[in-house]
């Protein structure tokens, strides 16, 4: 089946990629469709600071005419002042289409009055040319009045506007650009006992040479951001890639039975800690496999042996006539007990594993239940030698279930009695601490290796070094242990020093009743 799913190193390109051009896009977007928007509130924060600063210059200072000068240039502002008649008193001009100082006096009622009514302050906005189209048609319209209203004198005018002044200015808005727009902020202010007003000029619309090249610079400025990004998202795809790539090849050796394979991936924190993750598990699956063929071959053994006396014996009994006896019987019946019994704990290992056996708790007297257990090794006592003693205070009753605690001591002891000293001797310790029980089985044996102790409950491990046939039972107990006391909720472990034996322990709530009336 063709796969079609997108390689991790093409993913982070693409991704990489698609977010540099949706950046540039945005950028594009922004800085020349929304240009002019941005420019005109720019703009009008500016304008608005500006009347706000020469106003506080206006009424701290005598002289400022300096400061304003400045002020306009910096910010290439039309700055005109004047009294409530017009007259002016402070120009500072740097716009190069526009111009307030030569203001008709009716515009300039026009606006004071505007500002007046308006609690001092007035905004007015002007597109392309149109302030001059306005201008020209009121004065038009005057000399047209004026001329109609005044006679003829012997061929002169009595009357007639004054020509203009060669070096007079001529006010104007946007001159020449019929797309610009401007702004004309006015404020009327209290100095002293008289009234200035404030007219601040300013142009809204962005210079033509100014969006060209900010047009031609973007497109230089997103060709370099494309190269560099294609660059680092190639390397940046092909370093992620190439961690989990090596990760990827390690995981299917994994998969295929090479537990000796190693992750050595480090480039990052998450990386690393898959690849010691990864060594961990390939370690331990490496050592399960080790304890499952060693378990295997134990088994085998373990089966064979009661198979091979149970055949010799019955052929000794079929084909020599006087050996069909008790003994011989015996042996039989016994060897056939051990076999069931070895079958009997690998089914309860898989039930156990499996989650399909439940425990039943009741109350019941856990002291009495070891000394049933120790009873039946009343023959190893008597015939070879046994010393198993049993030390505890008072008699205990606990909650839990009968038949698999029974199990669980009959299987700590058989471990003991199978793996104790030369001495023969075993020793079973019951002791209480408030609401807990605690139960040692101790041996003399050889002990467990430090480096073993985490695995002996495993259904797998077996010391090879130490293994034989178990004198009682089938080998296979400390599994089954684990599991019936973890279905109880108990706390279990093992402590053993080399060439001294090894002490294997339990502890469990007497009453679990009181603990929730607590």
């Amino acid at each position: 089946m063709r796969n079609n799913r997108i390689s991790i190193k093409w993913k982070t390109f693409s991704i990489f990629l698609i977010f540099t051009i949706v950046l540039l896009g945005a950028l594009w977007f922004f800085q020349i469709v929304y240009l002019d928007d941005f420019y005109k509130i720019i703009k009008r924060q500016e304008t608005e600071a500006v009347l706000n600063h020469v106003e506080s210059l206006i009424c701290d200072s005598d002289d400022c005419s300096d400061d304003i000068e400045k002020i306009a240039a910096n910010h290439n502002l039309g700055i005109y002042i004047t009294d409530e008649e017009g007259n002016s008193i402070y120009n500072a001009e740097y716009i190069y289409n526009s111009q307030m100082s030569s203001i008709p006096p009716f515009l300039f009622e026009i606006f004071y009055d505007e500002a007046v009514a308006n609690g001092g302050e007035a905004v007015i906005e002007y597109k392309g040319g149109e302030m001059q189209n306005k201008v020209r048609e009121v004065l038009d319209s005057l000399m047209a009045v004026q001329e109609a209203a005044e006679p003829e004198h012997e061929g002169k005018i009595a009357y007639t506007i004054p020509p203009k002044r060669e070096n007079e200015g001529q006010f104007r808005q946007n001159i020449g650009d019929d797309m610009a727009e401007s702004v004309i902020y006015v404020r009327v202010i209290d100095v002293g006992n008289t009234k200035n007003v404030i007219m601040i000029n300013s142009v809204l619309t962005p210079v033509n040479a100014t969006v060209d090249t900010l047009k031609a610079e973007l497109k230089y400025i997103s060709f370099i951001i494309i190269v560099i990004a294609f660059i680092l998202a190639v390397g940046l795809s092909r370093s992620i890639s190439k961690s989990i790539i090596k990760i990827n090849d390690g995981a299917k050796k994994l998969a295929s039975g090479d537990y000796s394979v190693k992750f050595s991936s480090h480039d990052y924190m998450e990386v690393s800690e898959l690849s010691d993750t990864l060594n961990y598990a390939a370690s331990e699956l490496g050592k399960a496999d080790s304890f499952q063929k060693e378990l295997i071959a134990n088994v085998s053994h373990d089966l064979r042996t009661p198979l091979t006396m149970i055949k010799g014996y019955a052929e000794v009994m079929r084909d020599i006539p006087g050996e069909n006896t008790p003994e011989n019987v015996q042996v039989i019946i016994d060897e056939t007990e051990r076999l069931s019994g070895l079958v009997n704990d690998m089914l309860d290992i898989s039930k156990l594993k499996a989650g399909t056996i439940t425990i039943q708790p009741e109350e019941y007297n856990i002291t009495e239940s070891i000394r049933h257990v120790l009873e039946r090794y009343n023959k190893l006592r008597e015939v070879d030698g046994y010393t198993i003693d049993f030390i505890y205070d008072d008699e205990v009753i606990v909650y839990a279930d009968e038949q698999k605690m029974y199990q669980v001591l009959y299987n700590l002891i058989n471990n003991a009695i199978n793996y104790t000293g030369d001495d023969k001797k075993v020793t079973v310790t019951q002791k209480v601490l408030d609401n807990i029980l605690r139960i040692e089985v101790k041996d003399t044996g050889q002990g467990v290796k430090q480096e073993d102790i985490p695995y002996v409950w495993d259904r797998y491990y077996k010391d090879s070094s130490t293994h034989k046939r178990a004198i009682q039972g089938t080998g296979l107990g400390l599994s089954i242990v684990k599991n019936v006391l973890e279905l109880h909720g108990a706390k279990y472990g093992v402590f053993s020093t080399t060439g001294q034996g090894a002490t294997f322990w339990f502890e469990i709530v007497i009453n679990p009743f009181d603990e929730d009336e607590e």
